[in-house]
């Protein structure tokens, strides 16, 4: 079954992720690019696309949340529960794509056996 939206949990707070259309649109017109090449090309996108992304996966659910506050959150991952960009790609990232119908289900578990590849040679 189908979740019905990603989650990241920094400390005691747990936001819910998931792009709608128009966000999708947004974004596309931000970055200049089809969504899928973010994630389809070589390596792991730059952390600043990453962070855009989320934070505009947010916005469904925590409407008003600012850019500069999603940078902190990032920061206290990383700083204070031991998250890095490699475990926000694989952990956050990525299953904002398979909760908004970027991805199929074989598609996801596909790029979740990448990633873990990734992983082991990080």
């Amino acid at each position: 079954m189908k979740k019905p939206y990603a989650e990241w949990t920094v400390g005691d707070e747990t936001y819910k992720l998931k792009l709608n259309t128009a966000g999708v649109v947004k974004l596309e017109e931000q970055l200049n690019t089809n969504l899928l090449n973010v994630v389809m090309g070589n390596g792991m996108p730059a952390l600043s696309i990453m962070l855009k992304i989320t934070h505009q996966a947010m916005q469904k659910f925590h409407h008003g949340m600012k850019l500069d506050k999603v940078y902190e959150l990032f920061d206290d991952f990383c700083d204070e529960y031991g998250g890095s960009q490699s475990s926000f790609m694989t952990d956050v990232f990525i299953p904002i794509y398979q909760v908004s119908g970027f991805l199929s289900e074989s598609m996801g578990e596909e790029m979740d056996k990448r990633l873990e590849k990734a992983k082991e040679d990080i």
